[in-house]
């Protein structure tokens, strides 16, 4: 069995998903939903002094998400259709064609990213790749599909290989009873890239395209 893992933002994205989330609230958003990311603003300002670049982003993340409290599901599930099919230009659609032809030869297609599960499931309907099993941040609703304005852990980092050594287990599986591939752009995916048994580095800046080169990890198109 041959699992194909693949990154969202900067690989399937290239962009940033966070800031065209951020950039589309700020047109739709009241003055009072706007309070608590202006709070969260501050305390990520704090964070990025005292536990770095990452540890800033999570805590503006977590706090963006408590904007969404109230809202019901159908509603996000509508704000996030929109944002996927609003920002089509920025898909690599070289790699979805991959993603599709690792599909017709029988691979399972996973899609491993930090950004929340409901913009990602959105984001393969805009861009047809079905079949697809998704890993990405839980966003929280009550018993009546309601937002609490909370999440799950943020699948970052080392945490992605968690994720995917999680998916394969619920499924009676280790590392070592299927071949994995994972294609990611930056060096906070190094965890899984070493993982698996094919890394493909996409869209690499500078110091990915250098370690790259250092552990003898193909890039995609080149």
């Amino acid at each position: 069995m041959r699992v194909i893992t693949v990154d969202f933002d900067g690989t399937l994205y290239q962009g940033n998903s966070f800031k065209v989330m951020f950039d589309v609230a700020k047109k739709q958003y009241s003055a009072k939903q706007w309070v608590s990311v202006g709070l969260g603003t501050g305390k990520a300002i704090g964070k990025l002094v005292t536990g770095g670049k990452t540890a800033g982003k999570h805590t503006f993340f977590r706090s963006f998400v408590k904007s969404f409290k109230g809202k019901s599901k159908k509603d996000l599930e509508e704000f996030f259709h929109a944002l996927a099919n609003g920002d089509l230009e920025r898909v690599n659609r070289p790699l979805v064609e991959k993603i599709k032809q690792h599909q017709a030869d029988g691979d399972q297609v996973v899609i491993v990213s930090g950004a929340l599960n409901p913009f990602l499931t959105a984001f393969k309907d805009a861009v047809g790749l079905e079949d697809v099993d998704i890993i990405g941040s839980e966003l929280f609703y009550d018993e009546n599909d309601i937002a609490v304005g909370k999440m799950g852990d943020i699948v970052n980092g080392e945490k992605k290989a968690e994720a995917v050594q999680e998916w394969l287990n619920n499924r009676g599986l280790t590392v070592d009873d299927v071949t994995l591939w994972a294609y990611a752009d930056s060096e906070s995916d190094s965890h899984l890239l070493e993982m698996v048994d094919h890394p493909v580095v996409v869209n690499p800046d500078e110091d990915m395209e250098k370690l790259a080169q250092q552990k003898g990890w193909p890039v995609f198109g080149s």
